[in-house]
């Protein structure tokens, strides 16, 4: 039952809502609290978008006045201060909040233009590789070595050559350092930024990426000429024989044929293709050269716009073609694709470190300058960095560490759970970068939970949101506190409710009543039969358990014919023996067809629902006595 569709709002004690601006007027006030005008019509608007008929004003009202008084009901009960639900919420809020943080920023679309305009652009590049060393000082020979090879190029030494005796990217041995055309996306983004940024007949300077040294040299430049073609393939079965592949030829023949007569060429692919391709009507969407195998892209890229090739074979099977134009993609095709490529490179790490500084700036932060001399004093008085000099220097200390924002500002000794006291480090620089490096992430976290704080007071929507999400939270809880787990629980009342009532809970046909069993096997099944005869009463079912275990199952039921395919055929003699894995022969012990209900038991689910409505009644009253509602009629009619 239980669907955590509703969140709750991380400042604990405070309605999210209280931030909205003068000009929202007060609509109504609920134990004390004012609920504005902006909250009440975005909820309104998003229930009727919701309803299939939908509500009058009027009657809407009344559902969200009973609405807020559970949730005041809720905050009276101390719900939204539980351990749990500040737990709870703070994850979701951060969730909330994500979108409305991450949003398309200028430097982001300055990437996204970027990956664009070189996307546009095909380089023929010639490559040098020598291995990467795991530092600056191991890579500064290498640099030196790929700088005298370069000069080597220049004075008119083989590239071919060198590349052969010096080059360690494997490809070598069928390339020679040649790549040939190379476009966007292919690379990561610094080996990107030099393939583009070195002029045709150049050779670049020796550059350092986290898979090599590397050097390249730029040969040619054109214009990106890509398909947008859809295809339909029928597959050449494992190891086809020569008959095989005739009888495919057939098949992909028909197909054609049925094409030039004037059948839709995405449905023919969505019924006969035998690729994934097919559910999207034969799309394969751009590609450049070098995508496909050299068959299919011959013929692609030699039809006409708009053209149906004839069937042809590839190593895959036959196919046909239909080319849907050529050029270079819009942005909007290929757009998504930039974007991933953004998110897999150094650029998402660019977007995130501009947004962190942009905050910093925004919020006003500011390191502590006492708080950076003490590092610089107490590492080098201490010899570097180890427990001593957390124990003296961190713990307990209370001394400003940085400040942001409206006079906010974290402490030294916050720093505590992020450092590693059983570690050592002599060098007071690495030491100093040490502890800097666990203050700035205490900075982006104490910053981002700022900016989402202040995300409550300046966006509107998101502000609703995330109400409409602590409500929802406290609304389930209240709600399963008072009616559904209460009625469960409340055996008495259940009871008495029934039996007051009895005369509403009758069947229109018979049930069976009992426990049907299931065996692994007849002889087991035998077995248990013999044991009824000295079983019995409410020990029945536990004596069974205990001597047979996982050699059967027992299932205790109320059903009518067509609910329980076992009742079925044991109880009421309708249809064939059922299969069941495992446990294929059953039998009834116990229990047999009757007529009407004979307890409360027999129509438990029936009750229960009936007496959650009683209570729920019950509830409404004592919430309207309890929090009545104090409505602005002025300000409800400017509900729009």
């Amino acid at each position: 039952m239980k669907a955590k569709l509703l969140i709750s709002s991380l400042l604990l004690g405070v309605v999210v809502l209280a931030f909205a601006k003068e000009k929202d007027p007060v609509l109504m006030t609920i134990n004390g609290k004012p609920i504005k005008l902006s909250e009440f019509e975005y909820l309104y608007h998003k229930n009727n978008q919701q309803q299939v008929e939908k509500e009058t004003l009027d009657q809407y009202v009344d559902r969200f006045v009973l609405y807020k008084q559970k949730v005041a009901d809720a905050e009276a009960a101390g719900i939204d201060t539980t351990t749990a639900f500040v737990k709870e919420f703070e994850g979701y809020q951060k969730d909330l909040a994500a979108p409305y943080m991450t949003e398309d920023t200028t430097y982001k679309w300055q990437l996204i233009s970027e990956a664009y305009d070189r996307y546009k652009k095909e380089i023929d590049i010639d490559h040098f590789m020598l291995p990467v060393g795991q530092t600056d000082a191991e890579n500064a020979p290498k640099l030196a070595l790929m700088d005298s090879l370069r000069t080597c190029v220049l004075n008119g030494e083989s590239w071919e050559s060198l590349v052969d005796r010096y080059s360690s990217d494997p490809s070598k041995q069928r390339n020679h350092g040649h790549y040939g055309y190379v476009s966007s996306g292919m690379f990561p983004y610094d080996f990107e930024n030099m393939l583009y940024g070195t002029p045709v007949g150049e050779i670049s300077k020796p550059f350092v990426t986290q898979y090599g040294v590397h050097m390249i040299r730029v040969n040619n430049v054109r214009d990106r000429n890509d398909v947008h073609a859809k295809h339909i393939l029928k597959l050449f079965p494992p190891d086809a024989t020569e008959e095989q592949k005739a009888e495919c030829k057939v098949k992909i023949d028909s197909i054609y044929n049925l094409l030039k007569a004037g059948a839709d060429f995405e449905e023919m692919a969505k019924a006969e293709s035998q690729d994934g391709s097919a559910k999207r009507g034969g799309e394969l969407g751009w590609f450049g050269r070098g995508r496909m195998v050299q068959p299919f892209e011959d013929v692609a890229f030699n039809l006409a716009d708009g053209a149906i090739s004839e069937p042809f074979a590839t190593q895959f099977g036959y196919h046909i073609i239909k080319k849907v134009a050529h050029g270079v993609p819009s942005l909007a095709d290929i757009r998504a694709g930039i974007e991933n490529s953004i998110k897999r490179d150094g650029r998402l790490q660019q977007i995130e470190n501009r947004r962190k500084q942009e905050l910093k700036a925004k919020y006003n932060y500011r390191l502590d300058p006492s708080f950076e001399a003490m590092l610089t004093k107490e590492l080098t008085a201490n010899g570097g960095y180890d427990s001593a000099f957390v124990a003296q220097n961190i713990k307990g200390n209370k001394n400003p560490m940085f400040t942001y924002g409206q006079k906010e500002s974290a402490q030294v000794r916050a720093l505590l759970p992020q450092l590693n006291t059983k570690n050592a480090i002599a060098d007071v620089a690495k030491a100093k970068d040490y502890i800097m490096s666990k203050v700035d992430i205490l900075v982006e976290e104490a910053i981002n939970d700022y900016d989402a704080h202040e995300l409550v007071k300046s966006n509107p929507e998101y502000r609703n949101l995330l109400n409409e999400y602590r409500d929802g939270m406290l609304l389930f809880e209240i709600s399963n506190r008072r009616v559904w787990k209460a009625a469960a629980k409340d055996t008495v009342g259940l009871e008495n409710y029934y039996n007051e009532n009895r005369g509403k809970y009758t069947w229109d046909e018979p049930h069976f009543k009992g426990i049907i069993l299931s065996a692994k096997s007849d002889s087991v099944l035998n077995l248990v039969k013999a044991d009824l005869l000295t079983m019995a009463g409410d020990t029945l079912t536990d004596g069974l358990h205990n001597k047979y275990g996982n050699d059967i199952r027992m299932e205790r039921m109320v059903v009518k014919k067509g609910e329980n395919q076992y009742a079925d055929y044991l109880a009421f003699k309708s249809g064939s023996k059922p299969e069941r894995k495992g446990y294929p022969e059953f039998m009834i012990i116990e229990g047999g067809i009757i007529n009407q209900p004979q307890e409360m038991g027999d129509v438990r689910g029936a009750v229960t629902s009936d007496y959650q409505d009683v209570l729920e009644q019950r509830w409404k009253e004592e919430l309207a006595k309890k929090y009545p509602a104090k409505i602005n009629k002025k300000v409800l009619k400017k509900v729009k």
